[in-house]
Parts: C-alpha cells; sequence; structure tokens
C-alpha cells in the first residue's frame, strides 16, 4: 500500500517526538491548516471582549450577596488579638465580658470562637484606645490638622504587581484604622474590580474633576480676554457638565467600611486623547495640577487619611496628573533584568517628563518675578516584588548595589496564599484563613504586613516632618513682633 504524503508526515513527527526532538520539527503545514482558524475580522474582537466580559463578571460575582455586592469576611477573635488589636485573647474577652453594649460577636457554634465585622473591629479598636493603656498603640499615628498622604504606584512595565501592590496596602492601611480612598487612574480598572466598584462610564471617573479644572482655568481667561476685548473660547456641554461633579459625586462605598473608591473604566481613556486638546486650545492650563487641585477644594485630603493612586502602565495625562498629586512614589518591580532595565527607563522617562515642565513654566517665571515650580515628593521606592530567595537573592543584591536606598530592603516573596487569593479576585486579607493551612496563611500575610511596614514608616516619617515643620512655623510666628 502506497502511504499518501500526510500519513508519512504524521510518521514522521511521530519518530521526531520519540526520538527527543524539539516539538518544532517535522510540523506538518496541511495538520497546521486544518487546525487554524478562519480569518479574523474586527467583529471578532468585540466577541471575545464580551466572552471576557462574561467571565469577568462570573470570577467578580462570587464572593456578592445577593444584591451583587462584594461582602468583607468576619475576623475572628484569634485574629483579631493577632493581627488587629494588641490586647492578649484572655484580656479581650474579659473586656466584652464587661462591656456587654460593644460588639459581642457571633459564633458558628455553642461555645465556637466568635466572629466580628471589620466595623465592629474599629468600633473595639476605638474602645481600648479609650480605655486601654496609653502604652499601646490601639490607633495608628496621624497628626491632627495635615491634610491625607496621596500615594502613587506606578511603572509603566505590566504585570510587576502594581496594582495589587497598591490595592494591599489599601486594605492594610484600613486594618491599621486609617480612613482610606483609592483612586483608579488605570481604564482597564482592574482595581476597581477588586473593589467592586461599579462604573457606567467616564462621568463616574476621575475624568470630570479633570474637565473641571480646565473649565475653571478657562473660565478666568475668558474673563481676561474679555477685559482686553478679545473673543472668549466657548465651553462646550462637556465642560459645562463637568462644573457641576465634585469628588462626593464620583466617590463610592465598598465592601470595607473604611475604605472608599473613585473607579476607572475604559472610557477613561478617553482622556488621554482629550487633555492634549485642551493643553492646545490654553496653554498656561497647568494640566498636571488637576487632580490636586481638585481633591483639595472638594475636601478629600481632610476627610481621608491616605490616598492611594493606582496608575495605568504608561506614561500618559492620567499618570503625571497621579504622579504629581503623589506624596509618596512606589515603583514595584521584579528581580530579573528585563524588569530592573525598564524601571531604569521609567525613572529616566520621569526625569525628562518633570525636567521639561519646570523647565517651561520657570522660563516664564522668572521673566515675570514668580516663585519658581519644582516637584517634590515625600519618598520614592521601588519595591522587589514576586520575591524567590532562592532564585533572585544574587541579582537583588545587585540591584540594592545600584539604587541604594530607593530599593526598599524588604522583599515581597510570592507565596501560595497570594496566588490563591488572586484565583479569588481578592486580597489575601480579604481570604478566610480556614479555607488554608495555617503556615501557609501565616507566611502569605507577613509577606505582605511587612511590605505595609516598610510603607508605613515612610508615611509616618513625611508626616512627622511635616508636623515638625508645622510647628517650627508657629513657634517662628509667635516670636514675630505685633
Amino acid at each position: 500500500m502506497v502511504q499518501s504524503k500526510t500519513q508519512s508526515r504524521d510518521r514522521a513527527r511521530d519518530t521526531a517526538r520519540d526520538s527527543g526532538q524539539p516539538p518544532y520539527f517535522n510540523i506538518d503545514p496541511d495538520r497546521a491548516l486544518r487546525d487554524l482558524d478562519a480569518p479574523v475580522g474586527t467583529a471578532r474582537f468585540a466577541e471575545i471582549a464580551e466572552a471576557c466580559g462574561r467571565g469577568r463578571a462570573d470570577l467578580a460575582s462570587r464572593g456578592m450577596d445577593e444584591t451583587g455586592r462584594k461582602q468583607l469576611r468576619l475576623f475572628s477573635t484569634w485574629e483579631i488579638t493577632r493581627y488587629l488589636i494588641p490586647v492578649a485573647t484572655p484580656h479581650f474577652r474579659r473586656v466584652l465580658k464587661a462591656n456587654p453594649d460593644l460588639p459581642q460577636g457571633l459564633s458558628e457554634t455553642e461555645g465556637g470562637a466568635k466572629w466580628f465585622t471589620l466595623d465592629e473591629v474599629l468600633r473595639l479598636r476605638a474602645h481600648f484606645a479609650t480605655e486601654g493603656s496609653k502604652a499601646k498603640e490601639y490607633r495608628p499615628y496621624r497628626p491632627a490638622g495635615l491634610p491625607a498622604k496621596m500615594v502613587a504606584v506606578a511603572n509603566f512595565k505590566g504585570g510587576v504587581g502594581k496594582t495589587s501592590t497598591a490595592a494591599h496596602l489599601a486594605m492594610s492601611a484600613a486594618l491599621d484604622g486609617y480612613r482610606v480612598l483609592v483612586i483608579d487612574l488605570d481604564s482597564q480598572g482592574s482595581m476597581t474590580s477588586i473593589f467592586g466598584g461599579q462604573v457606567a462610564d467616564e462621568w463616574q471617573t476621575v475624568f470630570p474633576l479633570l474637565a473641571r479644572h480646565y473649565a475653571q482655568y478657562l473660565r478666568r481667561e475668558n474673563q481676561g480676554r474679555l477685559d482686553r476685548g478679545e473673543p472668549p473660547i466657548p465651553l462646550d456641554d462637556t465642560l459645562g457638565e463637568a462644573l457641576k461633579v465634585t469628588a462626593a459625586d464620583l466617590i463610592q462605598t465598598t465592601h470595607w467600611p473604611n475604605i472608599d473608591l473613585i473607579g476607572a473604566q475604559l472610557n477613561l481613556y478617553w482622556s488621554e486623547f482629550q487633555i492634549p486638546v485642551w493643553r492646545m486650545q490654553a496653554r498656561g492650563w497647568k494640566l498636571w495640577d488637576a487632580l490636586t487641585d481638585m481633591l483639595e477644594a472638594d475636601g478629600v485630603l481632610d476627610a481621608y487619611d491616605v490616598v492611594f493612586l493606582d496608575t495605568p502602565p504608561a506614561l500618559g495625562y492620567l499618570t503625571i496628573n497621579g504622579l504629581a498629586a503623589s506624596d509618596i512614589l512606589l515603583v514595584p518591580l521584579g528581580a530579573s533584568f528585563l524588569e530592573f532595565d525598564s524601571t531604569g527607563r521609567f525613572f529616566d522617562m520621569l526625569h525628562s517628563t518633570f525636567q521639561s515642565i519646570e523647565d517651561g513654566e520657570n522660563m516664564a517665571a522668572r521673566a515675570l518675578g514668580r516663585d519658581e515650580l519644582a516637584f517634590e515628593w515625600d519618598a520614592v521606592r521601588a519595591v522587589v516584588t514576586r520575591y524567590d530567595s532562592a532564585q533572585q537573592g544574587e541579582l537583588t543584591s545587585l540591584m540594592q548595589a545600584y539604587l541604594g536606598q530607593t530599593l526598599s530592603p524588604h522583599r515581597q516573596d510570592y507565596t501560595a496564599l497570594i496566588g490563591q487569593a488572586g484565583e479569588q479576585v481578592s486580597g489575601i486579607y480579604e481570604a478566610d484563613y480556614r479555607d488554608f493551612n495555617r503556615e501557609t496563611y501565616v507566611r502569605g500575610r507577613e509577606t505582605f504586613d511587612a511590605t505595609y511596614a516598610a510603607f508605613k514608616r515612610l508615611l509616618l516619617g513625611a508626616w512627622r516632618r511635616d508636623e515638625l515643620a508645622a510647628g517650627a512655623d508657629v513657634g517662628a510666628e509667635g516670636d514675630v513682633a505685633p
């Protein structure tokens, strides 16, 4: 019997496989053609996007209640006394028994462990702060009279753990007792999904705040034009609507009692095209101040303790706003040559971008005798994520040698807990420790607790510096003769 060409090639392929040759040898073109899909048109992209949307909704719905909202799990007495309130478990139980008006928790079985909502934990923490030992830190340090600190988590390389790091820091700060606002500047909306946000269009994102800032500038500019007898630049419907929007209209509550959200969705990316149009119409508009000015004007920096900004993986106008607004900049990266190299280029681009803004503004400032612009951050740290000490120790040491203090000495280990929590569209702090081996939970939590501790040292140091500077200013004013 004469073999067909296809049979001959199939046999050759099987022989190659059996002989240990690489799988890319002897691939049959006819079989490859039979396996190939029909050519793809643009309509197929919509079908794929719709399928992903259904899958995303399915995954995100896990853990939601009957109203379609995410619900935060309960916290056990063991967790509370180990991680949240620094008291011994027997003393904690005695205090609850002596104060029946305090939250008593729920027990799943008669005489079983007590479980509390985070809202109840915050109430218990407030009680211990008022009635407990003054030597213990029941509430985190927060100087009175100072604004919230804004923290940008940024890198223009994707997959470095940017959103995960920002989300876990927000959750850590909330568990620590801070009032937290999360602002999603990434049109992919991953941070919004983590916190169960519902965003219909760009008018529920930061876009109207940026538009409002421009519209307010244009109003002032138009008044000057009218005074000079020049025709004004018209405000279109978009700008007119934006003037009616405040941050309070955009902020959503989340399933965390002390974490709120300004979310994002795909239409937010339109900002990257609209902002340069506005900038061309009005060269004097300081677009990099838009987010800061609007949050400050709307009282956001007084209403919260920490504001986390999750930026897009690109240095566009939204990222520039986030970076310019931030007091602390965190740059996650993996311990690999490519990510180290990319992060170096990111810092180079940061320098070029902000230096060019300063140069352009200060040329005019010097000519007019005004104060010059100088961007400044309280702290900038690169943070190694997904760290494997067995494989990446040498490279990380080399990175530390070159970056020095800019690279945080803390490495965020990758553990099984992180992977499993990610599969459930949750943070590790949202995971019930009973779903894991106790050792896996403790080890996984330790790495993020350590990440938060390293961040909190930056936060408290920056606040303390501001507090001392404010005190010095008050003292200096007091020394001035009337």
